[in-house]
């Protein structure tokens, strides 16, 4: 327990005439400030024991409260209230070059700005957890110790609430100015000719601080009613949910990801101070006020943070490209078993494909070319194949899981805790499964009996087999999990994989976001010499697939390229991917056949090389999705304890789809790859 004594050091510097309020204020928080920050019970026997000390010596109390009351009732509150956990009005790249410098060269702070010297106070990170924690009855303790809420403390009071009207007068201002942002106005052009809500706050609210400032003044009749403002405030919240939602068919950008986000924080800071100006009584203003001081605390911690400045934007950036992953994630879902052969018929003609570019690499390794426009050709054969394997609509079994775990990321968002319904999730993800399984199989039996039936056809026309004694040898070692290290080049192909998912969202934002489709229907040059029908028809592909066929070629430039970076820096860096591998063992098969049991040694390589690539890229694309989302699945035992309990129920349904499943949605591999 903490005694009498050790309260006093505290009082002593407190009363000293050499400290400023700003330097009590700093003392005061030093002392509360818990070693562990989880140990909240120290934060508040501290504050018990200072209202103790405080009730045993009043005359150290009036000093103390005295120069307190007299500071806050000069300072500057507005920067507070109306900045401190709002992005700024200067835009992203702005605020960016802001913080760098404010980094390298801080401002001075303005003790009489009450925005600086919460900084200076809660100047430990650690501030925000025990600030947070210590309940609002106990911070309302030490506002009475301090005689913030009595008589004595009244102008500081009234110098406090007449600041929160005037911060609550400016964000409406600002919130009606952000309708004539032309980001906005492209989302919605129909914002500027109707009364929006908006506006329409804007003069609630300052009819409600001017009722509020003549209540102070003795003017004014009754308390003045928050409650239409509260209507138009939600109506507010809504066209921003609308506004986010056009986003994803019209695209985003950087700046207008920070300015809904400035929006939805403008909104709650108003409420926030609304529910403490328009408290029915003393003490719901307090509990208020207390709610509002943790936030700014936590906001003022993070006020010159570039960090998390970085981490917001690209979170939310990472969202709007995902959402065009999450709706064409249903496709690669199969739940029933026409879905379930269509997607096997897909994964066939994928891996048919796939077999012929491996032969056209191999040639290419042939030819005996310096290694840069070796690679360059390798490029082209990998990313012109993946574009013609997604304008057949035929479907890459490990292009599935970016997709995929988009999908299952807005299933976790959909529900009402924020976490997954653990039953839906558990069937989700044996679907995934699913799917995923058997477009694997779709490339593997298509992959390796083409390329066999390919090689058997190479040394009918040309009279020697694809490969001699020592390129099988060294095709055989690249498909050895650790001795050939094809499960770390697997793992490569999967990060790869998910990079694919990533640039093909990013290019179907930039085509909503640009209006492609809409540039070539009206393009002069295509006007002259198409006729509407085909441009329309032109314009509706690339607003279709222009995403997926710049995520197609990437990805194979990304395969492609890897082998040489490996070279120019001296790591033994490549790709193993499943489809690839089956191809490359079917060529050795036809050139130098192994023993059969060697052979099925290198088809489980094949398998593992394929869990990798499926693991890899679905655990960073679901990390992605749920970050992007502010979401989680919860515990992952209890995740596994409710798939394991589903497929008790139904093994047989973790290979194949029930056969009295309705399908859902339409799902077709056609489509999938048109995103």
């Amino acid at each position: 327990m903490h005694s009498e004594t050790d309260v006093e050091p505290l009082l002593r510097r407190l009363v000293d005439d050499r400290t400023d309020a700003v330097g009590m204020l700093v003392a005061l928080v030093d002392w509360l400030r818990p070693v562990n920050s989880a140990n909240v019970a120290q934060v508040v026997e501290r504050i018990d024991t200072l209202v103790v000390a405080f009730e045993e010596q009043p005359e150290r109390r009036a000093c103390i409260c005295g120069r307190l009351h007299e500071w806050i009732a000069g300072a500057r509150h507005l920067n507070l209230c109306a900045e401190v956990g709002i992005f700024s009005r200067r835009g992203f790249i702005s605020e960016l070059g802001r913080r760098l410098y404010e980094r390298v060269l801080p401002t001075p702070p303005d003790r009489d700005n009450l925005r600086d010297v919460l900084s200076l106070v809660f100047h430990d990170p650690a501030d925000i957890r025990w600030v947070a924690a210590v309940s609002e009855d106990t911070w309302l303790r030490l506002v009475d110790a301090l005689r913030l809420r009595s008589v004595e403390g009244e102008e500081a009071l009234e110098r406090a609430r007449d600041e929160q009207l005037y911060a609550l007068e400016m964000l409406s201002l600002w919130l009606a100015a952000e309708e004539l942002e032309p980001e906005l106005i492209r989302l919605d052009p129909d914002i500027v000719e109707k009364d929006s809500p908006f506006v329409a706050q804007q003069r609630e609210v300052a009819a409600f601080v001017q009722a509020c400032r003549g209540g102070i003044e003795g003017r004014g009749s009754g308390r003045p009613d928050s409650a239409r403002i509260q209507v138009l405030l939600d109506q507010c919240a809504e066209q921003v949910s609308r506004f986010r939602s056009r986003a994803l068919e019209k695209g985003t950008s950087i700046r207008l990801t920070y300015l809904l986000e400035r929006l939805d924080q403008t909104l709650l800071r108003i409420r926030a101070l609304l529910k403490v100006l328009d408290a029915p009584d003393m003490h719901e203003a307090g509990v208020a006020a207390v709610s509002l001081f943790k936030r700014l605390v936590a906001a003022a911690a993070l006020r010159h943070s570039v960090s998390h400045l970085w981490r917001e934007n690209v979170r939310l950036l990472s969202r709007s490209v995902t959402e065009n992953a999450s709706g064409s994630g249903e496709h690669y879902i199969t739940r029933n078993a026409v879905e379930y052969l269509r997607m096997l018929r897909s994964g066939a003609g994928a891996g048919a494909i796939i077999a012929i570019m491996a032969i056209l690499k191999l040639q290419i390794a042939g030819l005996g070319l310096a290694p840069l426009p070796e690679t360059i050709l390798i490029c082209l054969n990998y990313g012109l194949g993946f574009v013609l394997i997604h304008v057949l609509h035929f479907t890459v079994a490990t292009k599935q899981p970016a997709m995929t775990a988009a999908a299952i990321a807005e299933a976790v968002e959909k529900s009402d805790t924020g976490r997954a319904d653990l039953g839906r999730l558990a069937e989700l993800l044996i679907q995934v499964g699913r799917s995923q399984f058997i477009a694997v199989v779709g490339n593997v039996v298509a992959a390796l009996p083409v390329a066999v039936l390919t090689g058997w056809l190479y040394v009918l026309y040309f009279g020697a087999p694809v490969l001699d004694s020592a390129g099988a040898d060294n095709e055989l070692n690249e498909l050895r999990p650790f001795a050939g290290l094809a499960l770390f080049h697997a793992a490569i192909a999967g990060v790869w994989l998910f990079l694919a998912g990533l640039i093909s969202g990013f290019f179907d934002n930039r085509c909503a976001y640009l209006d492609l489709p809409g540039r070539l229907r009206r393009h002069p040059l295509l006007q002259g010499r198409l006729s509407r029908q085909r441009r329309d028809a032109l314009a509706d592909y690339v607003a279709g697939n222009h995403g997926a066929l710049a995520g197609n070629f990437f990805f194979g430039v990304l395969l492609g390229g890897t082998a040489f970076v490996g070279y120019v820096v001296g790591l033994p860096l490549d790709i193993r991917h499943v489809a690839f591998a089956a191809a490359n063992l079917g060529y050795v098969v036809i050139s130098v056949p192994p023993g059969l049991l060697e052979l099925l040694f290198y088809f489980l390589c094949v398998i593992l090389i394929a869990a990798v690539n499926l693991w890899v890229s679905f655990g960073l694309a679901l990390y992605v999705a749920l970050n992007a989302r502010e979401t989680r699945i919860g515990n992952p035992v209890h995740l596994f304890g409710a798939y394991i309990r589903r497929l008790r129920r139904r093994p047989l349904e973790f290979l194949f789809p029930p056969s009295s499943a309705v399908g859902k949605g339409g799902g077709s591999p056609s489509a999938d790859n048109r995103r």
